[in-house]
């Protein structure tokens, strides 16, 4: 996570010290410089990145996520849509053609606060600088209800722009925390993902905190949901790592 760079708050909006950072690292803001510099680091980690034969390993990079949402400091009630296509575009620019990063790929990924094409395009910086659509949707999986429908929708709405502009798609982040619900793997996000068919490269669940005994959203050894999620490792429709041969090549 990107903490504030010209205020305190971390990552998350918080009223009493936050400010909307975004307009004062966008060119011609007053810590654009700083900005440069944080990209710099990032740049330099990614070009770091090699494999034993001095390939370059891609990385998914994606920034400021969940930008429909308020509860960052990027967040679209904190930064004008000018604004944030601004900054996209520059730190895109910036890591490839300054510091020639060359083994990102720029993910585009708001939350679900979508209906359609336009709305998931909103803030949409152009496809020459995105190389990956996705959407983050805890909300319509379980967390405040259970909208298999509603989320399925729009996870072909991702799926869908991404095939008529030549990205890849994602489901780049979903999950029940704690997993209370012992069939979630495929009554809940198999089924969303299988509704429409959606093309997707990946869904990813979020983390599993070792600091606490509530914050996780994978199975562990003894988990009452470890039965449904071998059920959901086995199904013909998804695939994990010993799935893929020769993805590199």
């Amino acid at each position: 996570m990107f903490s504030n760079p010209v205020s305190e708050g971390r990552f998350y909006w918080v009223d009493s010290v936050s400010l909307p950072a975004v307009k004062y690292i966008i060119p011609g803001g007053q810590a654009h410089e700083k900005y440069k510099e944080i990209l710099t680091t990032v740049g330099n980690w990614a070009n770091s990145l090699k494999a034993k034969d001095g390939t370059s390993v891609p990385v998914i990079f994606r920034p400021f996520h969940e930008f429909d949402g308020d509860w960052f400091w990027w967040g679209a009630s904190h930064c004008t849509k000018e604004e944030f296509t601004d900054l996209w575009k520059f730190t895109v620019s910036y890591l490839r053609d300054s510091l020639n990063v060359h083994n990102f790929i720029y993910a585009f990924s708001p939350d679900n606060r979508f209906n359609n094409e336009e709305e998931f395009l909103e803030r949409y910086p152009g496809d020459e600088w995105v190389d990956m659509v996705g959407m983050d949707n805890y909300a319509d999986l379980g967390r405040d209800r259970y909208d298999l429908e509603t989320a399925a929708k729009k996870l072909k709405i991702v799926s869908d722009y991404a095939e008529k502009a030549g990205k890849l798609a994602a489901f780049t982040e979903t999950g029940l925390e704690s997993i209370p619900d012992t069939t979630w793997w495929t009554e809940t996000l198999l089924k969303t993902m299988q509704m429409y068919n959606s093309k997707l490269a990946y869904v990813l669940v979020w983390r599993n905190d070792v600091h606490s005994s509530t914050h996780y959203y994978a199975p562990f050894p003894g988990h009452k949901s470890v039965p449904n999620f071998l059920e959901f490792y086995k199904h013909p429709y998804t695939l994990f790592e010993k799935d893929l041969k020769s993805i590199y090549q």
